[in-house]
């Protein structure tokens, strides 16, 4: 049994979310011996989408794939990047034509891993079916996987609002995934467990960022928009002391891309 460990780390906000990656996730990697990592990274520019100097502090971080999310689009100066960093993903059930790919494969100390960006539907924009996406990417996979003579560990950020789009995908995708994880909405969830057929499952990674905010920012502005009902313009909460990183460690055996064990960061 080749055992490989992958860490997943959940949607990194503002600055001070940066911060915190950087100093918190090359001793996660040194001390649990990760080998593989991906951050979600659509919320590190004050919030709201990505710049190239943001995603190259990811990688500098110890990021070896960066996925995102709706955020993604905000700033359109990013978009290069889409195209040029194969490492820098976006949703894959976006229509045709839009920058960038969903889809990526990494070859790393002789195992081949893929990583996977979808994004929901409920109570989000209308795209493509995530599932049949998936079926997509899937099949990508075991292709490669034919051509490289060896089973992919298949890791899967589920970019959605809803817990049961979540938990659907997350059975839909069980026994193919290695790892399947929910970001969005930015509150770690306590149900992590490798399902039935071997995939490691949590509803949603958390965030990284502010302890004191609410998802990741300013409460008295979030307490104003919820109360007026005014979409007030949402600030990064600012903080004094360094904040929090969330996400999962799984265990996965390489050998059959099976989910052994997974843990809460």
């Amino acid at each position: 049994m080749n055992i490989v460990r992958a860490a997943m780390i959940g949607d990194v906000v503002g600055g001070h979310g940066l911060e915190v990656l950087e100093a918190k996730l090359p001793a996660l990697i040194k001390e649990r011996q990760i080998d593989f990592v991906t951050v979600n990274g659509e919320n590190a520019a004050e919030g709201f989408g990505m710049t190239e100097k943001d995603f190259q502090r990811i990688i500098a971080s110890g990021a070896d794939a960066v996925t995102s999310g709706n955020h993604v689009w905000e700033k359109r100066e990013f978009w290069t990047v889409l195209e040029n960093e194969k490492n820098m993903l976006r949703p894959a059930n976006y229509p045709g034509g839009v920058p960038g790919a969903g889809f990526v494969r990494i070859e790393k100390n002789g195992v081949a891993w893929i990583v996977i960006n979808l994004q929901g539907r409920e109570l989000m924009s209308a795209i493509d079916c995530p599932f049949l996406c998936f079926d997509h990417c899937f099949e990508q996979a075991q292709n490669f996987a034919n051509a490289q003579a060896g089973a992919p560990v298949i890791i899967v950020d589920f970019h959605a609002e809803s817990s049961r789009e979540k938990e659907s995908l997350a059975y839909y995708a069980d026994g193919r995934a290695s790892l399947i994880a929910g970001t969005h909405t930015h509150v770690q969830t306590a149900d992590e467990r490798v399902l039935p057929k071997g995939s490691a499952y949590i509803t949603d990674l958390g965030m990284t960022g502010v302890i004191d905010s609410v998802i990741g920012m300013d409460p008295k502005i979030c307490l104003e928009r919820v109360r007026r009902q005014v979409l007030y313009h949402m600030e990064v909460a600012s903080a004094e002391k360094l904040g929090q990183m969330r996400g999962v460690i799984a265990e996965i055996d390489a050998d059959t891309g099976r989910a052994i064990s997974i843990k809460r960061i």
